[in-house]
Order: C-alpha cells, then structure tokens, then sequence
C-alpha cells in the first residue's frame, strides 16, 4: 500500500464499494499523475481510515473507483507536535513540509519576539496560517499519510509554555545547549513538544519561560541548521532514538 499515491476524500467507500473521485484531488489524479484503468491509490480521511482502490475509467478530470479493502493506520504512541516560530515567506511553508515528511503529528506556529514576521489576527495572518495547512496536507499526501497532522492556530510564548507543562517532555532546540539530543532520554507514549526558534535566535527570556514549564533546551551536533530545517533533523533523530520508526 505504501507504494500507491495517496488521495484525500472526505468519505470513504465501504470495501467492494464504488465512488468517484473528482473535484480537485480527481483533476490531480486524472491529468497530473495520469492514473488509468487497472491501476491503484489510495484514498484517506486523513484521521487514519484508508481505501485501497482500483482505477475502474479514468475521466478528463475525475476517476471512477472501486475499494479494494478497507484499512486503519494506528494513531502513535509517541506524538510529536513541533513548535516552529514563524518564518518569513517560502520558508515557512517549506519548515512545515519538511517535518510533515519527516514524521510530525502536529504543528503549532510561535509567534516568537524575533521572528522577522508577525502574522496578525486579520485577513493576511488568515492567508498565512492557510498556506501552511496547504502545504502540511500536501506533504502528508506525498509522505503516503493516513494521518493528516494539523496546523493549529498560531500561539505566543505564554501559551506555548503552558502546552510545554501539559506535554510528556518538551525539547527546546538551541545552540548553546549543554545536552546533545541524542543524550536526552525520550518518553516512550503520550505528546513530545519540539520547540524550534526564529532565525534571529531565542531570547533569554522565551527560554527561562519554557525551561520554567519544563522545556530542556538540547542541541544538534556542532552546526546552527536554519529555522526552517532544523525541525526536520530533529525529528530524523527522535524517530531513530525512540519506537517511532520501529
């Protein structure tokens, strides 16, 4: 199943059912990957429930399907939510498809004091915050995810502290940390918050602030990665340190 391309539909057929998928995601399908008849995809509500489906006709801009069998991706045990700080322009939407492919289940944007761009509560924060729910369904698809990870609304460092007390462990990335991330000892269930600054830094008084909540600031390796990449690699390296690859 893995192999097949992934399609969102928001019902799913029952097994040896029939259901046509058009709109955009059938325009997709149709004419940019050109499935045809005979061959498979999968279709999912992005909440864990999967179709197996087979290409019954293939319109100009739709598909004519039948499921296969029905299948459940199982929520994880251990849930990642990454806390990126906002990032100006193209970046920020490739921060998100980055750790949606490298395995996020959550993403909460940070409205940190450094960050060059402050999405504000009128129409353009709105556009902001919904090209980055594009781009984190659009990963999730191209990732073969029956889990569609949210983007929530965007948070400031109170309210990201408070999500950092309520969380199993909180990992705070920072360059001058003591600890290297592979060092730390992961939690094996419930939600592991990974918090990733601007590009202008963390201040000193976001970090008292989540350290207090029981943040423990950790570093990668000798480098400093850019905000946008540096949640991709640290979540590489929880999937590898923890059961979440296993």
């Amino acid at each position: 199943m893995s192999s097949l391309p992934v399609f969102f539909a928001e019902q799913l057929p029952c097994e040896g059912g029939e259901t046509t998928l058009d709109g955009p995601e059938g325009r997709h399908a149709a004419t940019v990957r050109r499935l045809r008849a005979g061959e498979g995809l999968v279709l999912t509500d992005g909440c864990g429930e999967l179709a197996v489906c087979e290409v019954l006709d293939a319109g100009r801009d739709r598909l004519h399907l039948k499921a296969l069998r029905r299948e459940c991706e199982p929520a994880p045990i251990l849930r990642v939510a990454l806390a990126q700080a906002l990032v100006k322009g193209p970046r920020g939407e490739l921060a998100v498809e980055l750790a949606i492919e490298a395995g996020v289940d959550a993403v909460l944007p940070w409205r940190a004091d450094r960050c060059v761009v402050h999405w504000d509560d009128g129409p353009r924060g709105a556009k902001a915050l919904c090209r980055w729910r594009q781009a984190a369904r659009e990963a999730a698809k191209q990732s073969r995810r029956g889990w569609f990870p949210e983007v929530a609304e965007p948070l400031d460092t109170t309210a990201l502290g408070q999500r950092c007390a309520a969380a199993a462990a909180c990992l705070v990335l920072h360059e001058s940390a003591a600890q290297p991330l592979p060092m730390v000892a992961l939690p094996a269930a419930g939600e592991l918050l990974l918090v990733v600054g601007p590009e202008g830094g963390i201040t000193d008084v976001e970090l008292a602030t989540l350290t207090a909540a029981g943040g423990r600031p950790v570093r990668l390796g000798r480098g400093v990665l850019r905000s946008s990449s540096a949640g991709a690699v640290a979540l590489g390296a929880i999937g590898a340190l923890s059961q979440r690859w296993s």
